[in-house]
């Protein structure tokens, strides 16, 4: 018996990923603030380039608004009641805010008003490890990474997050039978940097009970990344260039 095609309703979920090595950027698509921040929750604080979370706390030095550690989940609700472009990077410390150079501000404020940079965005006085830009509807989003690893960490934590949710619906069943829920590890994600410079689009699917299956399809250069999940549809007819088996 032929095997049976995929229809998009057999997908859990897809991540479309380009990276721009040179300028330490990642485009995303189907990623959120949440999952952002759900795998990051150790970051001390972020600093509000452009939102409107009204319950911010302010720096008079730069004057900015930013969230502590103990406001995410807070933040997090309010974005999700009022969706609005953002703009974020982390900070270690009020005190070091206070150290930002006239100039240092301005390239901020440039970030937060074109989507990009002057220089590679990561300050000594801060210690960010990101800046973080997506737009109201979170259809693309651009992340500065300092260092690679984050990225992989952040991939791997998006597809085991919605394998984690996936299970949630057969709770009593993988109680009763002691099942260890399959991970995408950071080592894995690593083992494919060469192809997400082209840009791929990265679509989860249950290959069985215990498993799944993460299918990589490269994606053409001339695509708007923004539109890649409403054509999924037209790039899943394309075989998958890779597998990634769980």
């Amino acid at each position: 018996m032929a095997k049976k095609e995929k229809e998009i309703e057999d997908y859990i979920t897809h991540l479309y990923v380009h990276v721009n090595e040179i300028e330490h950027f990642v485009l995303f698509s189907g990623i959120s603030v949440h999952q952002f921040i759900r795998q990051f929750s150790d970051l001390s604080a972020l600093l509000l380039l452009k939102h409107q979370y009204e319950e911010a706390s302010f720096n008079i030095h730069t004057q900015l608004e930013f969230v502590v550690h103990g406001q995410y989940n807070r933040f997090l609700k309010d974005f999700t009641e009022r969706p609005t472009a953002l703009c974020l990077l982390d900070f270690t410390d009020e005190r070091k805010l206070n150290m930002l150079s006239p100039q240092e501000q301005a390239e901020l404020l440039y970030i937060a008003h074109k989507k990009e940079t002057l220089r590679l965005p990561f300050y000594h006085h801060l210690q960010n490890r990101f800046v973080y830009l997506t737009d109201e509807g979170e259809q693309i989003t651009k992340i500065y990474f300092r260092d690679t690893e984050d990225f992989n960490l952040l991939v791997a934590s998006v597809f085991n997050q919605q394998i984690s949710e996936k299970a949630k619906s057969t709770a009593f069943w993988r109680k009763k039978n002691n099942i260890v829920l399959p991970e995408l590890t950071s080592k894995k994600v690593e083992a494919y940097a060469d192809y997400y410079e082209d840009g791929v689009l990265m679509s989860l699917y249950k290959m069985g009970k215990t498993s799944y299956g993460i299918e990589m399809r490269s994606l053409p250069e001339n695509i708007f990344p923004d539109e890649v999940l409403g054509d999924l549809k037209l790039h899943l007819e394309k075989p998958a260039d890779f597998l990634i088996e769980l």
